[in-house]
Parts: structure tokens; sequence; C-alpha cells
């Protein structure tokens, strides 16, 4: 089994490649950072994980990362869309340049990581093999927040785009799904509520109602039903996993 999984050298990817990596797979680990890509296939230690440098912000490099890839693999069983960028600030005062990368990294980087994969998962099922696709959206797509706008209204646009490419690739046999975490102890989270000056009045959810934050391994083992033989008849959904976070307003004491 071979996988992309895009961000794969911190939070929710990272955990994702290593999940798959112990279960066998063979993964092409995409993420902006030389840095962490390099210190990530350190850590895994093993010929099965291809870190792949290219920042979804560029168009032409995602083309030719995934060219690359295919050169290599002529078929992939997963693409992992876990890659986003999270930028603060109110609507009215927000840089043009700033709106642009969130749109540009969280919406058009991961469709184009799609459309480019969408051969490699055809050939996959021609084989008689599973296709599959699991994209993170966010739970601010379904309860946004002031101060999170633009992020919100991508990952809105996250959860329509993965809707109509399911139905799209449904006779090609490829399953699209995307899951929609609340809060998660990820870099990117820690590096928003660390910095008080970009925070503004955003706030992190904090405690689920379960009465923590979610862990990226809660994520992946939702990827790993998604990708199991069990998830054979679910496509075009978009699956919270948020501890219920956003089942109910909890009120501050």
């Amino acid at each position: 089994m071979t996988a992309i999984i895009t961000g794969a050298a911190s939070g929710i990817g990272l955990a994702a490649a290593r999940d798959l990596l112990a279960q066998g797979w063979t993964v092409y680990g995409v993420d902006r950072s030389e840095r962490r890509l390099a210190e990530t296939a350190a850590t895994f230690a093993t010929s099965e994980f291809h870190p792949c440098l290219c920042d979804l912000q560029d168009a032409d490099a995602i083309i030719a990362t995934i060219a690359e890839i295919a050169e290599k693999a002529p078929k992939i069983n997963a693409l992992i869309a876990s890659a986003g960028l999270a930028r603060l600030g109110p609507l009215a005062t927000m840089k043009v340049d700033t709106f642009d990368a969130i749109f540009g990294v969280n919406v058009r980087g991961m469709w184009l990581c799609c459309r480019e994969a969408y051969p490699l998962l055809q050939q996959a099922t021609a084989a008689g093999e599973i296709a599959r696709v699991i994209i993170l959206s966010s739970v601010s797509a379904i309860r946004p927040k002031i101060d999170s706008g633009a992020y919100a209204a991508s990952k809105a646009a996250v959860s329509q785009l993965t809707q109509v490419m399911a139905v799209e690739w449904a006779a090609d046999g490829i399953l699209v799904n995307a899951l929609a975490p609340g809060t998660v102890d990820t870099p990117m989270v820690r590096s928003a509520t660390q910095n008080p000056e970009t925070q503004g009045n955003w706030r992190p959810s904090g405690a689920s109602p379960l009465g923590r934050i979610a862990q990226p391994e809660d994520v992946v083992r939702v990827m790993r039903f998604l990708l199991s033989e069990d998830a054979a008849y679910v496509t075009g959904v978009v699956i919270p996993v948020d501890g219920g976070t956003r089942a109910a307003y909890v009120p501050p004491r």
C-alpha cells in the first residue's frame, strides 16, 4: 500500500505517516519545511518514508512533486491532505496577501494535490486495490469564530469540495471523505495560542465535553477506519472529530 501525505512533517500529518508506516505502508511525505522533513525521515529511519519538499502555495511545485512521485509509484492507495495554514485577524483589517495565502494552501493547494493524484488513485482501483482520499477540514467550517473568518471560510470550502469530489469520483471507486477536528494539540494550534500579538480576540475551543483537547492520534484513529474495508460504503462525508465540541454550546462558568 502506498500513500501521499501532505503536511507530513508536523501535527496530524506526522501522526498519520507514523501510523501508516507502522502498518507497512510506503509513504511519500510532502511538506514545505526541509528541516522538519529531514528530522522526520531521521526519526522514522525507514526506506519506506520518502520526503518530498513542496510548498502548497506554489501550483507548479505541486504538479512537479506529484509527477516525481508518479515516476516511482504509478499507483497510490491513499491521499491524506493534511497540510493547512492558519492566520488570525479580523476580516476588516486582514491583508490581501494573508487571505490569499490561507486559501492558497487550504483550498487551492488541497484541490490541486487531489487533481494531480487522481490518475494514480485510478490506477489503484483498476488493479483491484483500495483508493481513498482523506481531507482535513475543521470544526471551524461548522462553527466559525471571530478573528479566524478566513480560515473558517477556507475549511468550509474544503468540506464542500470533498462532497462534490466524492460524487464525481464515485464511478472510479475512489472514496473521498473529510475529517473536521476540533482543537488538536499540534504545533499550528500551539503557535496560534502562544502569540498574543496575533491571537487577537480568537481563543481555542479548549477542552471538549469529553474533558480534554484532541491529540493527533485521535484523528488518525478515524483515518484508520476510513482506510479500512469497513468504510467501503462511506464517501462524501465530513466527520467531526471534536469530542462533542460543536454538538452544544457550553457557556463559561
